[in-house]
């Protein structure tokens, strides 16, 4: 048992010991699918603190052939599957965590590094077979291959630190790929290829280094969605053992979409308020906002008016396939909006290629990212939310047309262009305070058409719900008929409290008095 070759399987022990442990091990019959296969080769990026490492010590736990693992897996998943016996503790396990190489390498190359330490360790295992000096690491598992016919399975963490925090040596990153290359394609002695990491595969040009690996990324996981983060099902069941509310966990913490589970959970966050009882920041806790900052600060071809788009709660069109896995070389704004796709700041509707900011804790990041500077505008919008929902609740529709005035001039401003899309961003930016204690719903489906805003109150705040309607080009009488005509309270099924409908319109032609607002109550039976 050794540091890189068939580590012991501690790592996995603390965490089902842990206070709250939620069983993936589903995920082991899915790599069980594919070993000794042409699917042998998986790359599984996702945004961090997703359990990217947790499951890697869970994968060298199960196939070490130096641990005797039966006994941590009983009871879970796995157990119940027909390969669970097949491949358990039968492999040579090679487990190398690269943010270590390069961090331990200094002056010495990171691969020449890795290569030293590893095959010390193979040495002490298989020295009789080490005959020849000075061959490379590749060289030395392909000749213990055809002495032995023993595969090896390697598990590679944080695959991508290289890309990451040498943003500025392409040749190291080069180097390091080729490398990889070498020692993983093609090779016989491959059984299986597991990397983790924050970014896709590299790409140079139109060719990948890599290209042997299957990819699953923050813009689809395919049948690895399940093991992505927390599921729905699997934080109702952590609510139900902590006595938390689950919708103002869903609020803070929900929001990462993928094709059949359309509500995956941070779960580092989702663990920090089961045990701390409070509601935080807990993932972005973990790194400052610098680095969104410097993102959201590339204005290329409108990325800013987007990003105010997605604050008002819109979600924006997106190209994600036209994205290099680069950090540092971007083309188009796509390029930045799936990079942060992939850092986590962005969810990612597969279905219908749309981007978006997934739930409060992530607004937040981008509010304190804004906080110090370069947009002054939006940040007065934000700081007079709090009291356009106080005169929206108390019925005070001059004074909310007053404040649409503002938000909505401040918003056109920066979009450069003032129509109806414009108009919709203002006033989600306008109550952006709301979203603490509503979830907002834009194109809320009535069976009659579509509201254009909702808020629904969380179950513990007492408020009663919102319904606006926006017209442009008319008053707001007309958008509080169209509420009554299409009677647009009655989706809220299930909802037994108080509803607010507000009308607001807009009538750019009048310079005076551009918008106007009405509210009324309607108590839904």
């Amino acid at each position: 048992m050794g540091i890189y070759l068939n580590p012991s399987d501690d790592g996995f022990r603390e965490s089902i010991h842990s206070q709250i442990y939620v069983d993936k091990t589903g995920l082991i019959a899915c790599t069980n699918g594919v070993i000794n296969t042409k699917q042998k080769y998986l790359c599984v990026s996702r945004p961090r603190r997703f359990g990217k490492s947790m499951a890697l010590e869970m994968l060298a736990a199960y196939y070490c052939c130096d641990c005797n693992s039966k006994e941590l897996f009983k009871g879970f998943r796995i157990e119940k599957t027909d390969s669970f016996h097949e491949h358990l503790n039968q492999y040579d396990v090679i487990f190398l965590n690269m943010q270590q190489f390069l961090i331990e390498s200094v002056n010495r190359e990171v691969t020449q590094y890795l290569e030293q330490e590893v095959l010390g360790e193979l040495q002490e295992e298989y020295g009789e077979l080490f005959m020849q000096q000075n061959i490379g690491l590749a060289a030395v598992l392909r000749r213990i291959y055809v002495k032995t016919k023993k595969k090896f399975i390697f598990l590679i963490d944080e695959w991508d630190c290289v890309m990451r925090e040498r943003q500025e040596s392409e040749e190291l990153q080069k180097q390091y790929l080729d490398f990889l290359r070498n020692l993983l394609k093609d090779q016989p002695y491959v059984a299986l290829a597991y990397m983790t990491g924050i970014l896709p595969v590299k790409k140079y040009g139109v060719h990948s280094a890599l290209n042997m690996f299957w990819e699953y990324s923050m813009t689809d996981q395919f049948d690895l969605e399940e093991f992505t983060g927390f599921t729905e099902d699997e934080v109702k069941e952590l609510c139900r053992q902590y006595d938390m509310d689950f919708a103002q966990v869903s609020n803070w913490y929900d929001g990462y979409r993928l094709r059949r589970f359309v509500h995956i959970y941070n779960p580092r966050s989702v663990v920090a308020v089961m045990k701390n009882r409070v509601f935080s920041s807990y993932w972005t806790s973990t790194e400052t906002y610098d680095a969104l900052k410097t993102y959201m600060d590339m204005d290329f071809d409108g990325l800013r008016a987007d990003i105010i788009q997605m604050l008002g709660g819109e979600r924006i069109k997106v190209n994600t396939r036209s994205f290099q896995n680069d950090m540092r070389n971007f083309h188009t704004k796509d390029d930045v909006l799936t990079l942060l796709i992939h850092l986590g700041y962005l969810a990612y509707d597969a279905e219908h290629e749309e981007t978006f900011i997934p739930n409060k804790e992530i607004i937040r990041e981008f509010e304190n990212a804004m906080s110090v500077g370069g947009w002054t505008e939006i940040m007065r919008i934000l700081k007079a939310s709090e009291k356009l929902l106080s005169d929206t609740l108390n019925g005070e529709a001059q004074k909310v047309a007053d404040a649409l005035d503002k938000a909505h001039t401040e918003v056109a401003s920066i979009l450069t262009y003032n129509d109806e899309n414009s108009l919709s961003c203002a006033v989600g930016l306008a109550y952006y305070s709301a979203r603490k204690d509503y979830r907002l719903i834009r194109e809320f489906p009535t069976g009659k058409g579509f509201a254009d805003i909702v808020f629904l109150p969380l179950p513990h705040t007492n408020k009663p719900a919102l319904i606006i309607e926006l017209k442009y080009g008319k008053p707001a009488d007309t958008a509080i008929q169209q509420i009554k005509d299409r009677q647009y309270t009655q989706a809220l099924a299930g909802y037994q409290g108080e509803i607010l409908l507000v009308g607001i319109g807009y009538d750019k032609d009048n310079p005076n008095k551009p918008h106007s607002c009405m509210i009324e109550r309607a108590q839904k039976m």
